[in-house]
């Protein structure tokens, strides 16, 4: 009776041992990934970051307290809390700065998840491919891909603009020329240490097509770097459109750029220390934040990780 006892007991206990071992082999890789990245304080943190400015970004016509091209010209370059109308001051033509932070989170937004959409859109299919297939069409996109690189993106985005002239839509146009490289290189490098995996192997013998194994097996497996490249993509993005609104070349008057609006205080810089500090903290946050989120992921999403 005691040795059935503790046999039953011996059993229990192995149980109750083996059940974390269970649930822990039912987790997905993306659960997993999950619970590791809101366990990084820095990623989490820079994910509220991220949050606030696309909740500002979606909802700006709400929350702004004036229209962003609202002049009032007997409140110029008011400074911060020196009328409660206005708590982050005004510009230069009286324009109530917290409006004009707000709504340059929505072109800031807009211009940086544009452009790395249009990325993967474009160097997602031409890097898959390429590594995939190999042959003639891996050494015509490679050999693009090189040429494209020989161009300084942000040179050619001034070339461009500067024939096509400024706005919005004609920034994200000339930043997205040479976005979807990176994207590009980095999936067909996947794609090239992915092909040659037993899974792919037998997809490809029980007559799956090249759409399929590229859409069901090879792009899915790669989409882990592509994510993390997109989230650093993302500031850099912001901050080329920042760099030719500040040199006077992109976001046109009076739609409101965190850019611009660092350009144009440079000239009242001694007396309205607020409409360079604002923008500019504002530009750090953000490309902040995306960082903090960018590390996180990929510490994330590394395969070393998995418990």
């Amino acid at each position: 009776m005691a040795e059935a006892k503790t046999g039953n007991l011996s059993v229990a206990l192995q149980s109750s041992a083996a059940a974390p071992t269970a649930t822990r082999r039912h987790r997905t890789l993306w659960q997993d990934a999950a619970r590791r990245f809101f366990r990084n304080r820095l990623a989490v943190a820079g994910l509220v970051v991220v949050i606030f400015f696309l909740f500002l970004a979606v909802f700006a016509d709400l929350i702004a307290p004036f229209p962003y091209d609202k002049a009032d010209f007997s409140k110029v370059r008011l400074l911060p809390m020196q009328d409660p109308a206005h708590p982050l001051g005004t510009d230069e033509v009286g324009r109530d700065y917290l409006s004009r932070l707000i709504f340059g989170a929505r072109t800031s937004m807009t211009v940086g998840i544009t452009i790395q959409l249009v990325a993967v859109l474009i160097g997602v299919p031409l890097g898959g491919l390429s590594g995939y297939l190999g042959g003639k069409f891996d050494f015509f996109i490679t050999r693009a891909i090189e040429i494209m690189t020989a161009f300084p993106g942000l040179i050619f985005s001034i070339l461009i603009i500067t024939l096509f002239g400024g706005g919005m839509w004609k920034v994200i146009f000339a930043l997205s020329i040479t976005s979807w490289i990176g994207i590009a290189r980095l999936t067909r490098g996947q794609m090239l240490s992915l092909r040659e995996k037993e899974y792919v192997e037998a997809a490809r013998a029980s007559g799956v097509t090249t759409r399929g194994i590229l859409a069901r097996h090879l792009v899915p497996n790669a989409l882990s770097p592509i994510l993390v490249a997109v989230s650093f993509g993302i500031p850099a993005a912001i901050f080329g459109e920042a760099g030719l609104s500040f040199l006077g070349i992109g976001i046109n008057d009076p739609i409101p750029s965190w850019g611009k609006m660092v350009g144009v205080a440079g000239a009242y810089a001694r007396t309205s220390w607020h409409m360079a500090f604002f923008p500019t903290l504002a530009i750090a946050l953000s490309m902040l934040g995306f960082s903090f989120v960018g590390d996180g992921l990929r510490d994330a999403l590394d395969p070393k990780l998995i418990e």
